[in-house]
């Protein structure tokens, strides 16, 4: 029936009443909802779940990391190298270095496989975590909120704009109640809900209206359920960071090849000229004499060295760390509240200049409560006091109250505590009228809804239609004080007498101006008597049929009381001394906003309380464009603004340069949360259009967790700058070593099984224990990084050029007058091979020590909360473990030798040199302009012959 949205079987089975009856639920109350209901239920008819497509396996990921062509090579030199090396030498002897090739790039591959596929776990636990939705159901006559995967048949399920239809269904009330299908559908028509077109398909959203619907079809059953289980969540989303740093490893990629096939010509042509000698002097290649086979040996190995080069100067390191940090940061930020549903967000976030913020629930804790009121011209002392109430006023309070709400109150019958449920504004009124003594239930039944007009953002204002017994006609408004108050024309006075409004209006302005400078919302709460035969009789008239809202009658005026969440004033304080401006954006009344901004540092002072400062949607909107620009910087505090407003100051904000963040809760903050840099909706009061135009979901709705993700932007961008100083001193050494010794020498001192080691140590590792820094307070003490900052900084040259130039001078001085320097050994090929384990074994030390200066860039302290990250220290840990590992154990394998412990103290030595020399090289002034821009020039040049070339 809910698939074919068979209308005439509905019928056949009596309708709502007789469906709910077939399926043992209640339209109005739901279903009982014990844990022996629920199992029958899903029992009977399956689960709200759907089976998920299963991510990448391990063995994929194993796969791809070897398709890399330049481990490819490696594979198949290690593979000649090992058939040559068993034939010339036997096995026993022969497979060494052939195997130990093969063994060292094998190693690269599964690290690099293990790392990628534990970061695809993560995003598939986070992307399980943004669709598990939380949803209001009614069940034994109470609202609940529960997990959309635990929505069963017969659930009655309340539905407003913002939500999603959590399941198929079929209508049990509704007012002007319009879904967009487009998801299910394709087309983008709106389509309304009646008791003609009374089905529900799962994945729309509602456009306009409330209504309530009584689940028919869950899970796989329904064409929702069915299209997600064919399709797989898609995690391979790339970030702005990660395109602009895949730029920078090919252009290193770039040179790095050049620099290797300069090393391959160098060590081919000084090879075949006989200029290459062995360790005892003798020419390795004679035309004539030597065999053909130790002749392709020899070239193999100077081929796999120039190979070899091409691994180590290609940074596969930096997408890894990108990928790292950010999925490092999101599982942090998860912790901290706050969920991630577009990677770029993490980066951007960083660059925050400016954050539109609402207030309820954002800057305050949404607890609200109703703590003065007016009835008629009199202040009421008492607000919960019925005795100071006129019965007449008492009567149409309650009644306006109970009937214009979309919340709900609940008393059980075993006489425990009521349970009132809805928005935080509406259960703030709905608890003061159970104060007053309203009976929810027996007031809902002694009149009928004919037309509901839902609250309305623009409007600021809801209302409803009631038919009485007595076939009267009662229209109920209820809204934003002023703004209602301006639609009464008289008031109902303490006696229960009709007044005209007009001599008072000056006094209730002054009672709402005087809650609101006490930081209290307010809310008014009007009604109007109307003819029934002025009232559209057919249903689609009714739905078209706009409420009277003119020549009200004034019943009362609420003060709601909404305190500051402990902690928001230090969150913006920290925000301010970040450089980023904190706005509050708000509906509220203008005064209310000004003292909660007062109360939580937004505006500091009262004399800062002034225009332009402050100023009201309606001013702005009506300004032009231009002046919208001019403006919107100088703007601390929006009141009575609308989601369009919110929107425009957006726009003005960016067209401004500056990078804004907004958090929005409604349906109509899409479009703003869509146009920021970074759209924050809130977790709980947030509806689902609102999350799902969101990069960053707030768990809490709390304004110091939207702080705490600007702390986390800032650290993934620190991160990866940790990381690109690490691998580029890294890069930097390596090539100019092997590219000096081979061009004047013939020979290099890092072979590939070192160079491979030095690969695994400098982009896996490295990756992993740069890219898991956590952030430090110092981070929210800099500006934000701008939008087109280059990555690679001043400071970061400087230190990179100070520790490249070190390891340079050092090694090479050791590669060539290493053997006059150490002392003796017993033969000549013993001097080469110790004075080769020692430049290895320094170069491998050097970068470990490295990794500490790489941690703080621009700080002398270098050690500072170092401790703090165990991760960091296990991964120095075991690379200094596994380094005396391959020395003193592997030698055969890597080429190496053992070392005494002297030489290790030079080791040791050469390394710790590192540590006071990058103090004195922070003390080398460094200029303004960005050396980046003269370094990366070929860079834009070969981007821009692409793009030619492309075209």
């Amino acid at each position: 029936m809910s698939k074919d949205q068979n209308i005439s079987a509905l019928q056949q089975y009596g309708g709502i009443r007789g469906l709910s009856n077939l399926i043992k639920s209640n339209p109005d109350k739901g279903i009982s909802g014990d844990d022996a209901d629920l199992l029958k239920r899903k029992n009977a008819f399956g689960t709200n779940t759907y089976p998920r497509k299963k991510g990448r396996s391990f063995w994929r990921f194993l796969w791809e990391a070897w398709q890399d062509l330049t481990l490819i090579i490696l594979i198949i030199a290690a593979a000649v190298s090992l058939a040559l090396g068993i034939k010339t030498e036997g096995l026993a002897e022969g497979w060494y270095d052939g195997g130990s090739i093969a063994f060292a790039v094998l190693l690269v591959i599964v690290v690099t496989a293990v790392s990628d596929y534990r970061q695809s776990l993560q995003f598939q636990n986070l992307n399980a975590e943004k669709q598990n939705i939380q949803l209001e159901v009614i069940r034994g006559g109470r609202t609940i909120k529960i997990s959309i995967f635990d929505i069963v048949v017969g659930d009655v399920i309340p539905l407003k704009i913002g939500d999603q239809v959590p399941a198929d269904g079929v209508l049990i009330t509704g007012h002007s109640l319009a879904i967009d299908e487009s998801s299910m559908t394709g087309e983008s028509k709106i389509v309304h809900k009646d008791h003609e077109t009374p089905f529900f398909m799962s994945g729309c959203m509602p456009a306009h209206g409330v209504g309530v619907m009584l689940v028919t079809g869950v899970g796989i059953n329904t064409e929702w359920g069915l299209l997600m289980a064919s399709i797989s969540e898609d995690t391979g989303e790339e970030t702005p960071l990660q395109v602009r740093l895949n730029g920078v490893a090919t252009f290193i990629g770039v040179v790095g090849l050049t620099v290797a096939v300069l090393v391959l010509a160098v060590l081919l042509g000084r090879y075949f000229s006989g200029h290459t000698k062995d360790i005892d002097g003798n020419v390795e290649f004679v035309a004539g004499k030597t065999s053909v086979s130790n002749a392709v040996d020899d070239v193999i190995k100077i081929f796999t060295i120039a190979v070899t080069i091409v691994v180590v100067a290609v940074p596969e390191g930096l997408p890894l760390a990108v990928t790292l940090t950010l999925a490092y940061s999101m599982r942090k930020m998860m912790a901290d509240k706050a969920l991630v549903r577009r990677l770029s967000a993490c980066e951007t976030m960083g660059s925050a200049t400016t954050i539109c913020s609402d207030k309820t629930g954002t800057l305050t804790l949404n607890q609200m409560t109703v703590v003065e009121a007016y009835v008629g011209s009199t202040k009421v002392y008492s607000p919960d006091d019925s005795s100071k109430l006129h019965p007449k006023a008492l009567s149409l309070i309650n009644e306006g109250i109970a009937q214009n709400t979309t919340g709900n109150v609940f008393v059980p019958k075993d006489g425990g505590e009521t349970e009132v449920s809805g928005s935080p504004t509406e259960k703030a009124i709905l608890k003061w009228a159970v104060k007053l003594g309203m009976d929810f239930d027996v007031i809902r039944s002694n009149s009928t809804v004919l037309h509901v007009f839902p609250f309305n953002s623009e409007k600021k204002r809801g209302g409803v239609a009631l038919k009485l017994g007595d076939s009267g006609v009662h229209i109920h408004w209820k809204g934003a004080a002023e703004i209602v108050l301006g639609t009464c024309t008289q008031y109902l006075d303490s006696d229960g007498q009709l007044q005209s409004i007009e001599e008072e209006k000056g006094f209730f302005k002054d009672a709402i101006d005087d809650m609101a400078a006490r930081s209290l919302r307010c809310v008014a709460i009007a009604y109007r008597s109307y003819e029934l035969d002025k009232v559209p009789s057919s249903e689609q008239d009714l739905d078209q049929w706009s409420l009277p809202e003119h020549e009200l009658v004034l019943l009362a005026i609420v003060g709601i009381k909404d305190p500051c969440r402990p902690g928001v004033k230090d969150a913006v304080k920290v925000c301010t001394d970040a450089g980023v401006k904190v706005r509050m954006v708000t509906g509220d009344n203008l005064q209310t906003a000004k003292a909660i901004a007062l109360e939580c540092g937004i505006l500091a002072s009262i004399e800062d309380a002034v225009e332009p400062n402050i100023i009201e949607g309606k001013k702005f909107r009506e300004l032009s464009e231009k002046e919208r620009e001019d403006i919107a910087k100088k703007i601390t505090v929006m009141g009575r603004s609308s989601p369009n407003d919110k929107l425009l100051l957006v726009q003005a904000l960016r067209k401004g340069g500056e990078v804004v963040a907004v958090t929005g809760d409604g349906t109509n903050d899409a479009p703003a949360l869509h146009e920021a840099d970074i759209g924050l909706s809130m977790g709980i009061q947030g509806t689902e259009v609102a999350k799902e135009s969101s990069d960053i979901i707030i768990l809490d709705d709390n304004f110091a967790s939207v702080v705490k993700v600007v702390r986390w932007g800032r650290s993934v961008y620190a991160n990866i700058q940790k990381f690109i100083q690490f691998q580029l001193t890294v890069n930097v050494a390596a090539l100019v070593i092997n590219v000096v010794a081979a061009i004047t020498s013939g020979d290099v001192p890092l072979n590939a099984v070192q160079l491979l080691w030095v690969n695994l140590i400098m982009d896996t590792l490295g990756a992993l224990a740069l890219a898991t820094e956590p952030p430090t307070d110092r981070l929210m003490h800099r500006s934000p990084v701008g939008r087109r900052e280059s990555l690679i900084t001043n400071i970061m040259w400087r230190n990179l050029i100070v520790q490249a130039v070190y390891q340079i001078a050092v090694l090479l001085v050791l590669n060539f007058c290493g053997e006059s320097i150490l002392p003796k050994q017993d033969t000549k090929a013993d001097a080469f091979q110790v004075k080769n384990t020692l430049i290895f074994n320094a170069f491998v030390l050097c970068q470990i020590f490295n990794e500490f200066n790489a941690r703080k860039p621009d700080e002398m302290n270098v050690f500072r909360g170092v401790t703090n990250n165990k991760l960091f220290m296990g991964i120095v840990g075991v690379t200094f473990i596994l380094q005396i590992i391959i020395i003193e154990f592997l030698g055969k394998f890597t080429s190496t030798v053992r070392l005494d412990w002297k030489l290790w103290l030079a080791s040791l030595g050469i390394g710790l040199v590192s540590w006071p020399l990058a103090i004195v090289g922070k003390f080398i002034p460094v200029p303004k302009t960005p050396l980046a821009r003269y370094f990366l020039k070929p860079l834009r040049r070969l981007k821009r012959s692409r793009s030619r070339a492309t075209q």
